[in-house]
């Protein structure tokens, strides 16, 4: 199936174009017909199968029909309520690339930042509102933000809600919502408290289930550098002067990271262009176009930016920062070891980053092994008592609502286990193998 067989209206059509979108995803086929009828919906999917796309493609759809009530102007039409500012960010961005030939105006807000850009940008008006529980709350409780013009609310992740303690604050949003209205339930898992509080916000919804993408092709070899923030940078350079790697797509987590990276590269002479939202279609078609054609050796990339990406023949991905949605991890080194060539995926990770290797790993099933041979190598012990010894960042620790923290629901800070516990979440052992340390477990192949 293609995107054009969904109804859907030229604006959109041409912005899923533009991203490089041909054909939707099953969550997508499946969600979007029955999002654009009304109807609610509960999904049973994950991060990484395209849950956002199913729902902000078709809100954007029906939220474009004119308003005839000019009292309602300025009014929010459509709330996401996600947990963390990373999905926030994410989620806004996509209902930006999505609605960029539309007149909606959407906003992001989350804690840990000044709220007086927020502020202003709800008086001025806002379409989409997307936010994290706890900035939504302190914003409604100073009168900044109303929800009785609701028409479509989204609740995202509502299992991770519930793990970070957000469940009550959810529903106090639930109770400020008008009684008539679409709602779009995702969650991952269906604890029973879940399921509970699904059944009171849904009528006679359509369930839609989808698996994630949970496995890395066999033939993508991976390999786990651990180096201090700091050094990232020198590490690039020293891994890029390997001359056999003729090109690379390196990713990371943030636009101005992207811009960093390709000035620092272009430092020390190796040609290098970004791709991300704040880039012009124009700019990204031209950087994708000279990468493509090798003329620009690196092609730095955010993973919104990213998703339309498919570059025949290439071997090598780097991630500079790990993601923090793990899922996240499986579709970045799957640019690479396609139509059944070989690739390879070199993954750094410093002391803020060892829970997101943790659960990449809990994902695919799979320890990655860990190179040493690099002028920068730390131990994993090293790593866990960079990590123990480095201070809170301002809003993490005390703040029940977690806004500020690193968004992966987990709590922040020093870690567990006096920060020297080894990386061995299922009895792996470790065992020396040419200037590598690799790890070996029972079952270690990736899951089908």
């Amino acid at each position: 199936m293609l995107f054009e067989e969904l109804n859907l209206i030229e604006p959109i059509l041409k912005a899923l174009q533009t991203e490089g979108y041909t054909q939707p995803t099953p969550i997508q086929e499946q969600s979007i017909p029955t999002i654009l009828q009304g109807r609610d919906l509960l999904g049973c999917a994950q991060t990484g199968t395209g849950k956002t796309a199913a729902f902000a493609i078709p809100m954007l759809q029906l939220l474009s029909k004119p308003h005839t009530n000019t009292k309602v102007h300025k009014a929010i039409k459509a709330l996401v309520l996600t947990p963390t500012r990373e999905l926030a960010i994410q989620i806004e961005e996509s209902f930006k690339a999505y609605g960029k030939n539309l007149p909606i105006r959407h906003l992001v807000i989350f804690g840990g930042v000044g709220q007086k850009a927020q502020t202003d940008a709800l008086n001025r008006g806002v379409d989409i509102l997307v936010a994290t529980p706890g900035r939504l709350l302190d914003l409604m409780n100073q009168g900044f933000i109303n929800l009785r013009d609701i028409e479509i609310f989204v609740l995202d992740e509502a299992d991770r809600m519930l793990d970070m303690g957000f469940i009550h604050d959810v529903k106090k949003v639930i109770a400020k919502l008008p009684l008539k209205r679409q709602t779009l339930f995702f969650s991952a898992t269906m604890p029973q408290e879940i399921q509970k509080l699904a059944d009171t916000i849904l009528t006679s919804p359509l369930k839609v289930e989808v698996t994630p993408v949970s496995s890395t092709a066999e033939k993508i070899k991976q390999e786990m550098y651990f180096v201090a923030k700091n050094d990232k940078k020198n590490l690039l350079i020293h891994i890029l002067q390997d001359k056999t790697i003729e090109t690379a797509l390196v990713f990371t987590r943030t636009k101005h990271g992207a811009d960093r990276i390709v000035k620092d590269l272009i430092k020390v002479g190796i040609r290098a262009e970004a791709i991300h939202g704040n880039k012009s279609q124009n700019a990204r078609q031209r950087a994708l176009t000279n990468f493509k054609a090798k003329t620009t050796r690196i092609l730095v990339a955010t993973d919104i930016a990213a998703r339309g990406i498919d570059v025949d023949e290439l071997a090598h991905v780097i991630n500079y920062e790990l993601p923090n949605i793990p899922e996240t991890y499986v579709h970045r080194i799957g640019r690479t070891g396609r139509a059944g060539l070989s690739g390879t995926a070199l993954s750094f990770c410093d002391a803020e980053e060892k829970d997101f290797l943790k659960d990449i790993e809990k994902l695919i099933a799979l320890k990655i092994p860990v190179t040493e041979d690099h002028p920068y190598a730390m131990s994993w012990q090293s790593l866990m008592s960079a990590a123990a010894e480095k201070p809170k960042a301002k809003g993490q620790g005390g703040n029940p609502r977690g806004q500020g923290s690193r968004g992966n629901g987990r709590p922040s800070g020093g870690g567990q286990g006096g920060g020297q516990r080894e990386p061995n979440l299922s009895g792996a052992k470790r065992t020396p193998s040419s200037g590598s340390r690799r790890w070996s477990s029972k079952g270690s192949k990736p899951k089908a």
